[in-house]
């Protein structure tokens, strides 16, 4: 089969893919990430900015060639900095900061300004800027940072809850944990620095992975309502075909998500050095990647594994494994079961396509 009927299945709403099926291999896939991030997390941490845990930076501007990495790092030692963290950003400007919460007000005063001493050697520049940050600050941050995703995830579940039901919140509050958790996870793996800007990308990406993942369900209430009642398939059989439905418009929406982030990197933080951006671009990106996946491959999957413990659709699916004619519905096949005021008509299968039979039907 070639690419472009691949795609051309794909967009006309053919494709069968069996999500929940596959369900074990796909929760294996995101464990195995979840762990690896766990682990990390619990054996180096967090790579935290000083507006989290307080400190120092310092930031110089430069024309010509950029000093390098090591370079600067030895003369800002030098200077009495113990494990600066350095970035050359755009080519032109320097970023240093250190963790200086152990100093006194007079050391601190003498460190900065030893720092800002060798920064302007190296630059040949007296363009050097200097900010201090108290941890007291820093921990309100924090803090604050934290209330904000407890509050953003209680307003998701009474949203869900009220809009559709609570399983299909639990399910979508699962996926939303899942991208916290892989998102913070390849922060600590790649040692990623953690700053407000990241916080506030993450807070974006839950709601990004939030609206594919309620476009979804919207489809999966639909057809519970349509295709469901008329007893044709089971509760996973549906959320399958209301995925590979929706699965074109997810596809789209993540690449039009993640184009622009990847320019944000490519353009803002490195060519144009905006540390901002960088940080902001890194967390979208990691995270646009994990929403797309969980909402394809973990909602729904849980949502189906959720549903199918309720007694009607346990006992839809023994009466349907029972019977031995039954056919696969494709997206398209599946969606002429409902009929045009949505409600599931009666139908027939020969050689695999489906004959609705209503009220249009000529008499024999």
């Amino acid at each position: 089969m070639s690419i472009g009927s691949t795609f051309g299945r794909l967009y006309r709403g053919e494709t069968t893919t069996d999500f929940v099926g596959r369900r074990k291999t796909w929760f294996a896939v995101s464990l195995v990430i979840i762990l690896l991030g766990v682990v990390s997390v619990g054996l180096r941490g967090l790579n935290l900015g000083i507006d989290f845990k307080g400190g120092t930076y310092w930031e110089a501007t430069f024309s010509g060639a950029a000093p390098s990495t090591a370079t600067i790092s030895t003369a800002v030692t030098n200077a009495g900095l113990t494990d600066p963290t350095i970035f050359v950003l755009g080519g032109k400007t320097i970023h240093v900061e250190a963790n200086t919460n152990s100093f006194t007000g007079s050391q601190l005063q003498t460190v900065v300004n030893k720092v800002v001493a060798a920064l302007e050697k190296i630059t040949h520049t007296k363009n050097v800027t200097t900010n201090s940050i108290g941890p007291t600050w820093g921990s309100q941050v924090t803090g604050r940072a934290l209330w904000a995703l407890l509050a953003f995830f209680f307003a998701v579940v009474i949203y869900i809850s009220f809009r559709f039901e609570p399983k299909m919140a639990l399910a979508a509050f699962i996926a939303m944990i899942h991208d916290l958790l892989v998102t913070v996870g390849v922060y600590s793996i790649f040692n990623l620095q953690v700053t407000p800007d990241t916080v506030i990308a993450i807070l974006t990406i839950l709601g990004y992975s939030l609206y594919d993942t309620v476009v979804v369900f919207d489809r999966v209430r639909d057809n519970t309502h349509g295709i469901l009642k008329g007893g044709n398939l089971t509760y996973s059989e549906m959320v399958n075909l209301s995925m590979n439905q929706t699965l074109a418009r997810s596809i789209n929406t993540s690449l039009v998500a993640i184009l622009p982030v990847l320019s944000v990197l490519l353009v803002g933080a490195e060519i144009l050095g905006a540390t901002t951006l960088q940080n902001y671009g890194l967390a979208l990106f990691v995270g646009l990647l994990s929403g797309a996946y969980s909402s394809i491959f973990i909602a729904s999957p849980i949502l189906a594994w959720l549903k199918e413990r309720e007694p009607r659709f346990k006992d839809l699916a023994i009466r349907l494994g029972k019977q031995t004619d039954r056919v696969s519905y494709s997206p398209s096949q599946a969606a002429a079961l409902i009929g045009s005021e949505g409600v599931t008509a009666r139908s027939s299968v020969k050689g695999g396509a489906v004959t609705p039979r209503g009220r249009k039907q000529k008499r024999r």
